[in-house]
């Protein structure tokens, strides 16, 4: 994708939103502005976009407000925010207007209630993989070993069991291991329960991660990068298999390099 328009990132943290702004000035993207959160963002991004904007997690206003300042018509999300920041939000006028209207209160509504109220001031949230459609997954083996053909029942089994999960909103990730499940992810986020079950797996665990049905690919989708692989081989991680075409790879060839080296089979897979 390619566009004239000035770009907002929503910068959580991690390597992500550095990824984005590259791949955004790429295709033409002509000015790129950051909301950074304390705590969350790296501040060297700082140095890849045209301007960056400090805010406290949950200013929902000022954000809307440096949008209208600069003008803005689309803005994506990048990065996450990390639990423990989320459970000591500080919302702001704006965000308690949201938060009041809010049934449940979980990640998608409360970034679906984000989006609504940046188009309310004129500003599309643009998919979270746009511009960078050639980081996504590709479809069979990709990086490190072959696997073996036990591996390949374990991630069929993986792929069942974490479809279910999903569609529950539980989490996005299982680790398995010969027809078992080993952990399951919840609040505390991939990489800590790949480090759980890959711990129980002895080295022969497998982690498969997916989408949710119906999932909001706005302000939700399904991340790996080099950390995850450097976390999966201090627990002996044997296989990560992630959805094709749903999952976005951070650092691309520096994640292929890592399967290499610590001998984690890599593979994108179709439900």
């Amino acid at each position: 994708m390619s566009t004239t328009k000035p770009l907002l990132i929503i910068a959580g943290n991690g390597r992500y939103p550095f990824q984005l702004a590259q791949a955004a000035r790429r295709s033409g993207v002509p000015r790129i502005f950051a909301a950074a959160f304390e705590n969350e963002t790296d501040p060297s991004l700082a140095d890849h976009v045209d301007d960056l904007r400090w805010l406290k997690v949950g200013q929902i206003g000022k954000l809307l407000a440096y949008a209208r300042e600069r003008g803005v018509s689309q803005a994506m999300m990048a990065g996450q925010i990390a639990p423990k920041n989320l459970f000591d939000l500080r919302p702001d006028f704006a965000a308690l207007l949201i938060l009041a209207k809010l049934k449940e209160r979980n990640a998608e509504t409360l970034f679906g209630a984000v989006a609504e109220a940046l188009a309310k001031e004129g500003v599309q949230l643009l998919p979270a993989t746009t511009f960078l459609e050639d980081a996504l997954a590709p479809q069979g083996h990709f990086a490190g070993p072959a696997p073996r053909r036990r591996a390949h029942q374990d991630v069929a089994f993986g792929l069942q069991i974490a479809k279910e999960v999903s569609r529950l909103d539980i989490g996005q990730t299982v680790v398995v291991r010969n027809g078992t499940v080993l952990a399951v992810e919840a609040f505390e986020g991939t990489n800590e329960a790949i480090k759980r079950g890959a711990l129980l797996g002895r080295s022969q665990a497998v982690a498969v991660k997916v989408s949710k049905p119906n999932q909001d690919f706005r302000f939700d989708v399904p991340v790996i990068g080099p950390l995850t692989l450097e976390v999966g081989a201090e627990a002996g991680l044997s296989v990560l298999a992630v959805e094709a075409g749903r999952t976005l790879l951070i650092e691309p060839d520096r994640l292929r390099q890592l399967a290499e080296e610590h001998k984690i089979s890599l593979l994108g897979i179709q439900p």
